[in-house]
């Protein structure tokens, strides 16, 4: 049995690997030597070492771990190994009304973005639920996907209709961390500060509800405001993540998959071991888009989508 601990701290490592590894490569290739260099305000490479390199790596690493962690939770609170916020269509419809307010409101803040994709992602998972009721895994998994497609044709229909602001829209769309600079990091920040604790004190009540709604209830988690106060952490670090960098395919999925082969299904390890994979998963999968075709530049939600859509047929094939 894989010690814990050891999972964590090897986790650990490997995401503070990734992101010197997000700060070294880019249109120009930094040594260690260089990049301690451009540190100092007086070389001419720290400008866009601190206000472009260094703002779009801790940006990966949050919201990779939003991701992760809002995966964890709808799968803890369904008991469903396809649940993640994008199968269930929860992210496309966060990225409706976002998009919806970057084409029609070009002006408006950045700051209001969560909220609009919050209120977007709350609605259809409402949808989602009022639909399936308790189905079974893989019909819950079908309907979300049927609820995806028609959030992306209304965003497609959208975008048509206003070609004037489709770059900007498309850009956003593909799930990009490009040109994501300071003022994204601050407001990804309090929302995360605030969100990830109280999704860690749910730890406990997470583990009970594995065992059943009956037991769990004789056991004294409270039903049904524990499973809705999971969901709506849920639905809102999902709708952050997709309101600052667009949709990023399959990591609420995939994160807390791997990480429960590598350390256990125990809540009290898995959430902080499924932020670090998270935020792995993402700084790997925008590394790769800045180095694989120099100086093009591919969106970090096209390598994440290649890497989950194999994972989640083969999910597919194993629960029916």
């Amino acid at each position: 049995m894989r010690s814990p601990r050891l999972m964590l701290s090897l986790l650990l490592a490997l995401v503070l690997l990734a992101l010197v590894l997000s700060l070294r490569y880019g249109s120009e290739t930094l040594s260690f030597s260089a990049l301690r260099q451009a540190l100092d305000p007086a070389d001419s490479r720290h400008f866009a070492l601190m206000e472009y390199r260094l703002p779009r790596t801790l940006l990966a690493l949050l919201v990779g771990a939003a991701l992760a962690v809002s995966g964890v939770l709808v799968q803890g609170v369904i008991r469903n190994p396809l649940a993640s916020p994008e199968i269930l269509g929860v992210n496309h419809a966060a990225g409706l009304c976002s998009v919806s307010a970057l084409m029609l409101f070009p002006a408006l803040p950045v700051l209001w973005l969560p909220l609009l994709a919050f209120a977007g992602g709350l609605l259809a998972f409402v949808l989602l639920r009022r639909l399936a009721g308790h189905s079974a895994p893989l019909r819950l998994a079908l309907l979300g996907v049927a609820l995806t497609a028609l959030y992306a044709s209304v965003t497609d229909y959208l975008m048509l209709s206003r070609p004037l602001e489709i770059n900007q829209a498309l850009l956003w769309l593909t799930g990009s961390l490009w040109g994501r600079g300071w003022p994204f990091v601050w407001v990804a920040l309090p929302w995360l500060l605030l969100l990830i604790p109280l999704s860690l004190l749910l730890c406990r009540d997470l583990d009970l509800l594995a065992l059943g709604e009956e037991q769990a209830h004789t056991l004294g988690v409270a039903l049904p405001a524990t499973p809705h106060r999971a969901l709506l952490l849920a639905v809102a670090l999902a709708a952050v993540s997709v309101a600052l960098c667009g949709p990023l395919s399959f990591i609420g999925l995939v994160a807390p998959h791997l990480t429960r082969r590598l350390i256990g299904g125990r809540h009290h390890w898995l959430l902080p071991a499924s932020m670090l994979v998270g935020a792995l998963l993402l700084l790997l999968a925008d590394l790769l888009a800045r180095t694989l075709h120099p100086p093009l530049e591919l969106p970090a939600g096209v390598l994440t989508a290649i890497i989950g859509a194999p994972y989640f047929f083969w999910l597919l094939m194993r629960t029916r």
